[in-house]
């Protein structure tokens, strides 16, 4: 009977994998002092829901019953957030959407840490999964949250922010959330910066804090659904007649109506627009068909883009390969059951920084649980989120980080030899109530 037991529990238990080597880091102990440990001792100490078991809610029993509540679910009256919208003017005429929480910040100490927000594919701040960590994280200490400040960078074109530019974004492309993180931390200097992405944005964020290393501007990074070999699960979606019908073909859908959105601000005799023309001819596109005939295409800067095929983009972008390039802390969470992202690294390529946790059941970006409030549900994600936000933002000492100096020329923020990037702030700001979603696509991926 015991064995029984055991073989029960374990349906429900996290696998979570380090490598064999992990890295030694300094931490805040009481009073002040500080100690060295090593970052396997220290998750496992400062994140315990990491470990517990995740019980999905009885009448969402897989991954694809998790996923598919994730898109259509109302989440409207819930977990309300309400953001104050900063526009950045990017060097090459782009336009981000910043959107800040809470909304008058003027009671917090300049160096509240901030959680860094990174959407998926043609999501916003206004995203359930987003709102979930946000409208509790930014909740006052006393009242149960971390009393931190948040703000989520809305990609090109995304969550009602204008494209100016003859480009939108994709899974390879850093330069944007690179731009942010200056204007971020040009704006809030005291304030220690904690990533947190999902999906798509996790692709991105794994990649930018690859790329950068020792001069991160992000102390910590928590990546939640990342799609990270993006060849192999373009592939498998397209394997099962709900891969290929309902996932890729939705996902291609909201990216061809988002891009119709926009096309007529591209110059009818640019590269992009003809891209952009041939896309929105396509009769019902799977994901790799919009990435064959326009991400490749018009989704980032050049140089790399553009590239001769999807598959080359997608070797470009992939986050599973850099992996041994981190040198901050980060915590990668996947399900097992996710119908989306069904290639994940069994690894950190030996890279003491990484951990990687994998859900035996959550779909993706669900993880729902039933609620002690009977007949409710609630997200499990949120408690090993919020002990890994609390724990890196407060308790993990970094060395001094090698960060290029920031300087203005001409209006714009801009790091010490990096002229090809630059940001700066567009008068005015926007009021953001977090629950309203973009008509004609479908939220949660």
């Amino acid at each position: 009977m015991s064995s029984f037991f055991n073989w029960w529990s374990a349906r429900y238990t996290t696998e979570v994998r380090y490598p064999k080597e992990s890295t030694l880091i300094v931490t805040k102990e009481q009073h002040s002092n500080t100690t060295s440990v090593f970052l396997r001792d220290f998750v496992e100490r400062r994140c315990p829901s990491l470990y517990s078991e995740f019980r999905p809610v009885w009448w969402l029993p897989n991954g694809h019953m998790q996923t598919l509540y994730c898109v259509l679910g109302d989440f409207s009256a819930r977990d309300k957030v309400v953001y104050k919208r900063t526009l950045l003017r990017l060097l090459d005429g782009g336009t981000l959407g910043l959107d800040f929480t809470p909304a008058d910040d003027s009671h917090l100490p300049p160096d509240t840490p901030i959680i860094v927000v990174l959407h998926g594919l043609t999501g916003g701040s206004y995203e359930s999964y987003v709102r979930a960590i946000l409208s509790p994280g930014c909740v006052p200490v006393h009242q149960g949250g971390l009393g931190y400040r948040a703000v989520v960078v809305n990609f090109r074109g995304c969550a009602g922010v204008p494209v100016t530019s003859p480009q939108l974004y994709s899974a390879g492309h850093t330069d944007d959330l690179r731009q942010a993180l200056f204007y971020i931390s040009h704006r809030y200097p005291e304030a220690p910066l904690l990533g947190l992405s999902f999906s798509l944005g996790a692709n991105v964020m794994t990649r930018y804090v690859a790329e950068e290393g020792e001069r991160s501007r992000l102390k910590s990074a928590c990546v939640l659904g990342c799609p990270w070999n993006l060849a192999a699960n373009s592939s498998k979606l397209l394997t099962t007649y709900i891969g290929r019908h309902v996932y890729s073909k939705g996902m291609g859908r909201n990216l061809v109506n988002l891009l119709k959105r926009h096309v007529s601000t591209f110059a009818s005799d640019h590269e992009v627009a003809k891209a952009a023309a041939v896309t929105m001819a396509l009769t019902k596109p799977t994901i790799d068909m919009f990435d064959e005939h326009f991400t490749r295409i018009g989704g980032g800067s050049s140089p790399p883009w553009p590239f001769a095929s999807a598959n080359d983009y997608y070797e470009y972008s992939s986050s599973h390969n850099v992996l041994n390039k981190i040198k901050i802390p980060l915590l990668a969470i996947n399900a097992a059951d996710d119908p989306v992202v069904q290639d994940v690294p069994v690894d950190v390529e030996g890279n003491g920084w990484a951990i990687m946790a994998l859900t035996p059941c959550g779909g993706h970006l669900g993880w729902f649980e039933s609620d002690e409030v009977w007949g409710e549900i609630r997200r499990w994600i949120k408690r090993p989120v919020f002990e890994w936000l609390r724990a890196t933002g407060e308790d993990f000492v970094r060395s001094p980080p090698r960060w290029r100096p920031l300087h203005e020329e001409g209006g714009f923020i801009k790091e010490v030899g990096i002229d090809r990037l630059g940001c700066k702030e567009l008068e005015g700001s926007d009021i953001i109530m977090g629950t309203e979603g973009e008509a004609g696509l479908l939220a949660g991926l």
